[in-house]
């Protein structure tokens, strides 16, 4: 495929499996167990998350692959070069096509870079919901028998729950494993059912990325222009700005207009995902505040180092977008009920924006007068 030529993906896993590690050690028993019970989990929360959310989605649309983190790696590879195809192309319409030598080095640099960045979040991902895999030969939305013999939509997608770390991240807050582990799979079942419930969303997310990809600017000179903007203003997130990542650094006013787009949206996913995941908890997790607790003040921790890269990764991007989309929809919630607050999954106009994210006053006028 053209797109293995300009990043070599086969080096990226392997660079990132290094990094990677294998996490914490435990008997084969042990292992089985956990992935058992977050095979179970996952199946248990389904109805959970139906019930507490409003969102009528069928069960099993998706598989539930329980991975380490080579297969986390891989997984993400995967994506990546299905959704970087498009610049690729871009790429080689602008430049032409580059010598064999000189393709092969930039393949090879591309791929240790893309390898360590995948080797970083490895780590630390507990689960991800993939809305865009659709299997070997299967389109993003393709169609299936249903109770009556008919035919009804089948979603694409997969749901990954990364069994290493989570053992990890339960071990080093010495919370209930049961409980953390049913806790990490509300939250995930939470993305496949609002990829499921609201068809539309996985084409608008496409329609999004496509647009930041279409965006790009190959020019030399601009391409220059940005390097140095970037540069500069690396000193801040140095000094600790939270608010600047990599894509911010060398992003133009165009890419950033989509950008905070993109943000409105995943703020609003994942902070509907972690208001689920506590509003279900207490019901059927005895142990959800503390564990809830415990969590949010390991994600503010770390050493100097992993914040900085955190930062310029937009991972700390990515936790504001869980603490501000909550707070969204737990306030929209307290002004129009759940299912005032459902409106938002009726068309991609009633989505919020990233200013509305942070007032949610204003989405409630706008959508509901």
């Amino acid at each position: 495929m053209p797109q293995r030529t300009m990043i070599d993906w086969d080096l990226a896993v392997s660079t990132a499996t290094r990094l990677a590690g294998p996490g914490p050690v435990i008997s084969r028993p042990e292992a089985d167990a956990v992935v058992a019970e977050l095979r179970a989990g996952a199946e248990k929360s389904t109805p959970l998350v139906r019930d507490f959310s409003g969102l009528d989605a069928e069960e099993r649309s998706a598989p539930v692959l329980v991975v380490d983190r080579t297969g986390w790696i891989q997984a993400n590879a995967d994506a990546f070069s299905g959704i970087l195809g498009p610049l690729v192309e871009k790429l080689r319409a602008k430049r032409g096509t580059p010598s064999n030598v000189a393709e092969t080095v930039g393949s090879k640099v591309t791929g240790l870079e893309v390898g360590g960045l995948l080797g970083f979040m490895s780590s630390k991902v507990l689960g991800q919901f993939d809305p865009f895999y659709a299997g070997p030969g299967r389109p993003a939305l393709t169609t299936g028998p249903n109770a009556d013999g008919g035919s009804a939509p089948v979603a694409a997608g997969r749901l990954l729950l990364v069994a290493p770390n989570i053992v990890h991240v339960e071990n080093e807050l010495g919370v209930d494993p049961t409980d953390f582990r049913l806790w990490v799979c509300l939250h995930e079942e939470t993305h496949r059912v609002q990829f499921t419930a609201v068809p539309w969303m996985r084409e608008h997310i496409q329609g999004l990325i496509e647009g930041l990809v279409g965006s790009v600017d190959l020019d030399p000179g601009k391409v220059a222009e940005l390097l140095g903007e970037g540069v500069r203003r690396i000193g801040e997130v140095l000094g600790g700005n939270d608010e600047v990542s990599l894509l911010d650094l060398f992003a133009t006013p165009e890419q950033r207009e989509v950008m905070d787009r993109v943000t409105g949206v995943m703020s609003l996913l994942e902070g509907h995902a972690d208001v689920v995941m506590d509003g279900v908890g207490p019901a059927v997790i005895p142990t959800v505040d503390t564990i809830r607790a415990k969590f949010d003040k390991r994600r503010r921790g770390g050493s100097y180092l992993d914040r900085v890269l955190r930062r310029l990764l937009g991972l700390d991007a990515k936790m504001a977008q869980y603490r501000d989309g909550a707070a969204f929809v737990r306030r929209v919630v307290d002004v129009v009920g759940m299912n005032g607050f459902n409106a938002v999954w009726a068309e991609p106009g009633n989505l919020p924006d990233k200013a509305e994210i942070g007032d949610p006053g204003a989405w409630v006028r706008r959508v509901h007068g």
